[in-house]
């Protein structure tokens, strides 16, 4: 089976390549994006099983990206997770009320990223990688953009 694909979308080059390390190495074929022009073209190209998708981002941000993605009926089954250091109370709810699927906040928990992820995919896709039993999801922490 194919692994997974996962499309980062962040424009801070540290988060993308940690998180892309990581995800790496738990089985994940990764793409990344700085910002939304770069991921609809990713989207286009190669539609991923799930979009981690930074939400403040100079340009388009990732909530307007997010949006646009729920409301086209060819991406609107892609999962988009908010990977942000939003982490005040009432920022997930908000979040998942703008159309995202799921919530991570930065910085990430190194050890349960990559099942935490795993846990966010749809089925089909989770099977695709091996089998992580460590999905739960990481305590919100300090700010980072």
């Amino acid at each position: 089976m194919n692994p997974a694909r996962i499309l980062i979308v962040d424009d801070h080059p540290v988060n993308i390549e940690l998180a892309r390390f990581v995800l790496s190495a738990g089985g994940f074929a990764i793409e990344v994006a700085a910002d939304a022009d770069q991921a609809l073209a990713r989207i286009s190209d190669s539609r991923p099983d799930l979009v981690l998708m930074d939400i403040q981002m100079p340009g388009t941000d990732g909530l307007a990206l997010t949006q646009r993605l729920k409301q086209d009926p060819a991406t609107q089954g892609i999962v988009v997770v908010a990977f942000t250091a939003y982490a005040m109370k009432g920022d997930e709810a908000r979040l998942r009320a703008a159309g995202c699927d799921g919530y991570i906040a930065k910085p990430i928990q190194v050890a349960s990223f990559a099942a935490t992820v795993r846990a966010l995919l749809p089925q089909a896709a989770a099977a695709a990688g091996p089998g992580l039993t460590d999905a739960a999801p990481p305590a919100p922490a300090g700010p980072q953009a």
